[in-house]
């Protein structure tokens, strides 16, 4: 347990002094005051009114979705936070921190023990049990870090869904700010602790009273946390060093051209009653000409990649260096962000693995091959028509479907069109038997003639019949653009 003791909750109070006094010079005034001003940074950190909305904001949307979201994998990530928040509410580090700046010396106790040479300042136990804490509430930040950036993932991935949009842009900006928060309290930390340190050699070498021991402090925040923490540690640090260096870089500049201003207003002797001519300044925008510039050079680079990978296809001999060839593109194409074109030739990295199973297997695919280099072409620069080959099986059965139905819809006309004929037919006949006898010809006659009559005309009539129902069937189909 000893090994785990800055994970303590409660970390037991050394029962030894809280401060010793010991010689005191301006290198000791110097670390003292650079100690305070960084536990002065952790304090206003860790009790600002930013960092205490955020948590109450958290509280408040875990107590409205803790029964309609029951089970979700986002709020059981709001709840980790939660956690990690209440712990550092726990730990009361704001009170150990508070402690440590009643203990050092402030500015006018310093100045005096400057001239006596002896100050007051805590004690190697204070000091150990002090990093301890800070130790224990680092790898707090770096837990909160770890759970906000799960809980933001989830929470975009329903954001991308479209599912609950409103709650989730609620919650990613939220948890975004908690990062942003936490991470600054973790980056003051390790300074805190860089500080400590060294005061904590100092004290031990005039006043030796060693708390720890089973547990040896270590040398830096970087080898305490995790590789991700440490990489964000040493970026923030030499993102501070670089703001640092372009605040004295303009601060240089700024006095250069106070100077060079100076010495033109001594040296220009103006006569207020003439003209005179100064030299304009063309405040021309160079972006729309730098932007052109970037999409033409970003085209020419596109252009010669794709007609490379064109060239790799036709020159590859079997699928096994076909599908090297697709991953490669595919990889390219995502990092060109060009989605369309990644998700075809992933279509086709799929049909790819099964012909090279085949080909595997001792297969003849040349053919499937030849078929495959036109496909993996297209898709990588699309023109014109789709090829039949690289349509989906989805669309495939939908148009065998659609045309299916209209063929039966064609049929149905036909049969409709043929069974109105048929019932024509009788009232025809009765027709033409009335007009006969009107006539007066005698029963033989009258028979054989109508007989005759009806035989022409119904062969003509349903010749023509049937080619009017073909044509108005055929125009039906055609408006409907089959």
């Amino acid at each position: 347990m000893a090994g785990d003791l800055w994970n303590r909750v409660n970390i037991p109070f050394p029962g030894a002094v809280s401060s010793v006094r010991v010689h005191f010079s301006s290198t000791t005034d110097a670390r003292v005051k650079a100690l305070l001003v960084e536990n002065e940074k952790v304090l206003k950190l860790t009790r600002s009114r930013i960092l205490q909305t955020e948590v109450r904001v958290l509280y408040s949307l875990l107590y409205v979705l803790n029964n309609s979201f029951r089970g979700n994998k986002t709020l059981k990530g709001l709840k980790q936070v939660e956690q990690c928040m209440n712990r550092l509410k726990d730990m009361k580090l704001d009170v150990a921190l508070q402690e440590l700046t009643d203990l050092c010396p402030n500015k006018i106790q310093r100045q005096l023990s400057i001239e006596a040479g002896e100050c007051d300042v805590p004690s190697q136990p204070m000091l150990e049990w002090l990093c301890l804490k800070v130790l224990g509430a680092a790898q707090l930040m770096s837990c909160t870090l770890n759970r906000c950036s799960r809980a933001f993932t989830l929470s975009k991935q329903h954001m991308k869904w479209e599912e609950f949009i409103v709650l989730n842009v609620v919650l990613t900006s939220m948890l975004s700010r908690l990062w942003v928060i936490c991470r600054g309290v973790l980056v003051s930390l390790s300074s805190l602790y860089q500080h400590l340190l060294e005061l904590l050699r100092e004290v031990a070498d005039a006043k030796p009273m060693p708390y720890l021991t089973d547990f040896s402090l270590p040398a830096d925040m970087t080898q305490f946390l995790g590789p991700s923490d440490a990489l964000l540690l040493t970026k923030q640090s030499a993102r501070v060093l670089h703001a640092k260096d372009l605040m004295e870089r303009q601060q240089r500049r700024n006095r250069s051209v106070k100077v060079e201003h100076q010495g033109q207003r001594r040296k220009l002797k103006e006569d207020l009653g003439v003209a005179v001519e100064r030299d304009r300044v063309l405040d021309t925008d160079l972006k729309p000409f730098l932007k052109v510039f970037r999409n033409f050079t970003e085209d020419r680079h596109t252009a010669g990649k794709t007609e490379r990978f064109k060239k790799q296809v036709r020159e590859s001999t079997s699928f096994t260096d076909m599908v090297a060839h697709l991953e490669e593109m595919i990889k390219w194409f995502k990092s060109q962000k060009m989605e369309k074109e990644k998700r075809r030739l992933t279509y086709l990295r799929l049909k790819c693995q099964r012909m090279k199973c085949l080909e595997a297997a001792g297969y003849n695919v040349q053919r499937k091959l030849r078929i495959f280099r036109q496909e993996a072409c297209w898709a990588s620069s699309p023109q014109g028509s789709v090829p039949s080959t690289c349509r989906s099986s989805a669309a495939a059965r939908r148009n065998s479907l659609l045309r299916t139905r209209f063929h039966s819809l064609r049929s149905r006309f036909k049969s409709a069109a043929m069974r109105a004929e048929v019932k024509k037919k009788p009232l025809k006949r009765r027709r033409k038997r009335t007009e006969l006898s009107a006539s007066g010809l005698s029963g033989d006659d009258q028979r054989n003639r109508t007989t005759y009559e009806a035989t022409s005309q119904t062969t003509d009539h349903d010749d023509h019949d049937d080619h009017d129902d073909h044509d108005d069937i055929d125009d039906i189909f055609a408006s409907v653009g089959l």
